[in-house]
């Protein structure tokens, strides 16, 4: 139950602004942004799912492309010995391939960013469809792009679009002051950004953060991690 806010810009020479929170089992190890598969995807850092070795973000620089995955639910039938994981599909989208047909995985969100712009490709079990964001700023979560029946969507898409990124390089902080802000909901709350999604059934928490600026000079990415799995104790973006 990831949370992914974008910001796309009006002007094609701008930079497209990205804050992607990560909710996962803390039992399930990761590495934090950094390149982790130097001989297959030369150049990309990410974000690595340490079982299945994937990512849950990933980009390349060079080639100006970013990727995030969150988890949807899906209508498949397919038993889960047919199914692989979904963490490749971000690596191969970093690639420039992007998913097509009927992918073989439980559902997803991919939100990808290039100098272009913003697109997120949704896949629900039974079709897959891709939506190029408009300028402006916009929030994805478990459902669909900007969705108000989705709470922390409701509660919070206008405090992200009113707190535009800053001009200096730590141009995050206005965005992360709606996060602190956010943290004052218990993070059981169903509009809460922090979260902890125990009691909705999932065994995750909110863990790190990954802010990015994709513009055609490149990709500038930077992580921090949660000092306590589900709540607020600041967040150090380096």
């Amino acid at each position: 139950m990831c949370t992914v806010v974008i910001r796309v810009p009006e002007s094609a020479g701008e930079p497209t602004r990205v804050l992607a929170i990560r909710d996962e089992d803390p039992a399930r190890p990761w590495n934090p942004l950094g390149p982790w598969w130097p001989e297959a995807r030369d150049g990309v850092v990410g974000v690595r799912d340490v079982r299945a070795g994937g990512a849950w973000l990933a980009a390349d620089p060079a080639a100006g492309r970013l990727a995030v995955l969150l988890n949807r639910a899906d209508v498949s039938t397919r038993p889960e010995s047919e199914l692989t994981s979904r963490g490749t599909i971000v690596l191969d989208s970093v690639a420039g391939q992007p998913p097509s047909g009927q992918p073989r995985t439980h559902g997803f969100n991919l939100v990808e960013v290039d100098a272009g712009g913003a697109r997120v490709t949704t896949w629900d079990g039974d079709s897959l469809t891709t939506r190029r964001l408009s300028p402006g700023t916009h929030m994805v979560a478990h459902d669909n792009v900007d969705d108000d029946g989705t709470p922390r969507i409701a509660a919070w898409l206008e405090e992200f679009r009113a707190a535009s990124p800053a001009a200096e390089a730590r141009w995050w902080m206005p965005w992360v002051e709606v996060l602190r802000r956010s943290a004052e909901l218990e993070p059981t709350d169903d509009r809460a950004i922090i979260r902890d999604n125990r009691p909705h059934g999932y065994p995750t928490l909110s863990l790190l953060a990954c802010v990015a600026s994709v513009s055609p000079d490149g990709v500038d990415v930077h992580y921090g991690e949660l000092d306590r799995p589900g709540h607020w104790g600041g967040l150090d973006l380096a």
